[in-house]
Order: C-alpha cells, then structure tokens, then sequence
C-alpha cells in the first residue's frame, strides 16, 4: 500500500508519525511516577494576597534564573519576574507605586483609545477632524500653536496630571519613610468595591489587569504608527491592514 503512495505524501506522513512518537514520549503517563505525582499535586487556587506566600514559594518566571532576594514573594501578583533587577536597585515599595500608576494610566489610555473608534463627541471632528490616538494629540498641539482656544485640551491633561502627580510626593514620601500607606494607596474607593473581603481580589485583579493594560495600549500604539487606524478599526480590518493611507510614518507595508 505505501508504495503506491506518492514520495512526498510518504514523508509528510513519516513527519507526521514521528511527531506523535515525540508527544507520546512525553506524555504524563509515559513518565515514571507520574500517576503518584499528579494524585500529591495541590489543586490551582486563586492567587489571591492571602495566598502570598504559597504563590512565591517555587515560582521561578525564567528558567534557569532565580528570582532576587530583594523582590518580596508576598507581594499581591507576585510572579518571581525581575530579570533586569531592578528591585535590587531601587526601593520595592517605590517600584510599586510606580507600576500602579502606570497601570492606572494605561488602563485610561486602552479605554480611551477603544472608545475613539466606538463614540465620537459632538464637535471634536471641528477641532482635529478624524485624528485620534498620538495623531489627536498632533492636531491638538498644532491647534494650540495656531491659537485656537478649543485646542488646549491636552495642555489641561498635562497640567492636571502634573498638579496631581505634585500633590502625591508626600505621600509618597510616608511610603518610602516606612509609613503605614500601602503603594498606591490613595483611599479613593467612592464605590467600595475594595472593602472588607473584597480587598485582596481588587487588588489583584487592578495589577493584573495593569499590566495587560500597558501591553495593550503599547500595541495599539504601534499599530497605529504603521496603520493609522485605531484599535477596533484596525481589528474589523484585518484583511485589509495594508491599506493604510493615513499612517503616521512610512513603513512601505502600504498600498
């Protein structure tokens, strides 16, 4: 039967076989002891900040690369990941304000840069036309400089921010101190979904969800450097990313 069987249908299928001889072999019930192991290992949990000192013990991100002593595995969303260690050159309680902030902001900024391609405001389109992401803060920038008034909306976003960041250096400062702020914390839950039980599930839930966030609002970025669409658009237009007649520098992936 395999002779009548054309030369390279017979390699693919001997590729094929050999790959499923690979997967077996590696296979759990093909390793000594497996069965007792998996009956030993502990069901997943949730990696809650309860959980902090069962989620850092044996976490290693890296192969091969322990994590630093410096970086503390009861941190909330502890993953043993500090490879460049920079936790072994600054203060952990100063690289976590940090990372929430940055995680906050990030969340803004996928939301915001989503909502551009979902809802427009009444009067926005006769201040930047169709601009969004970085170029809406070209158009605004340029507007500014031409002096008109409607454009000074990103000035605003710079100077509250500013002023906000300014008025958090002494809170900041009790943190570093050895104060009884957490990181981050600045007691702004109007809502309450981070009291009583819930506390430890928000907690993580915010750093994880930062991170993502940071990710997701790099990439739409980027993709609209090369595209000049916005996230949903250029989602909804995947076969058709080439065309991308308004992007915000010359990749020659267009036509």
């Amino acid at each position: 039967f395999s002779s009548c069987l054309a030369p390279q249908k017979m390699f693919r299928l001997s590729i094929l076989a050999a790959c499923v001889a690979v997967a077996s072999a590696f296979a759990p019930t093909a390793l000594p002891g497996a069965a007792m192991r998996t009956a030993n290992r502990p069901a997943v949990s949730m990696q809650l900040w309860q959980d902090g000192k069962v989620q850092g013990k044996g976490v290693q991100a890296i192969p091969f690369s322990a994590p630093p002593d410096s970086l503390p595995s009861d941190m909330v969303g502890y993953v043993g990941f500090d490879p460049l260690g920079f936790s072994t050159l600054f203060d952990i309680k100063f690289l976590r304000e940090s990372e929430l902030k940055h995680g906050r902001a990030a969340m803004l900024a996928a939301a915001g840069a989503i909502a551009q391609d979902i809802y427009q405001f009444p009067g926005v389109d006769k201040v930047i036309g169709n601009a969004k992401m970085t170029g809406a803060h070209d158009a605004f920038i340029e507007g500014a400089h031409k002096g008109d008034p409607r454009s000074f909306a990103m000035h605003q976003i710079i100077f509250w921010v500013g002023l906000f960041e300014v008025l958090t250096i002494p809170a900041l400062s009790d943190t570093l101190k050895g104060g009884s702020r957490a990181p981050g914390d600045f007691f702004f839950d109007p809502l309450g979904l981070g009291k009583g039980d819930k506390a430890a599930r928000m907690q993580l839930a915010e750093i994880k969800n930062g991170r993502l966030a940071m990710i997701a609002i790099s990439g739409m970025t980027h993709h609209y450097f090369l595209t000049g669409k916005g996230p949903v658009q250029f989602i909804t237009q995947i076969p058709n990313f080439k065309s991308c007649a308004n992007a915000a520098v010359e990749t020659g992936l267009c036509v």
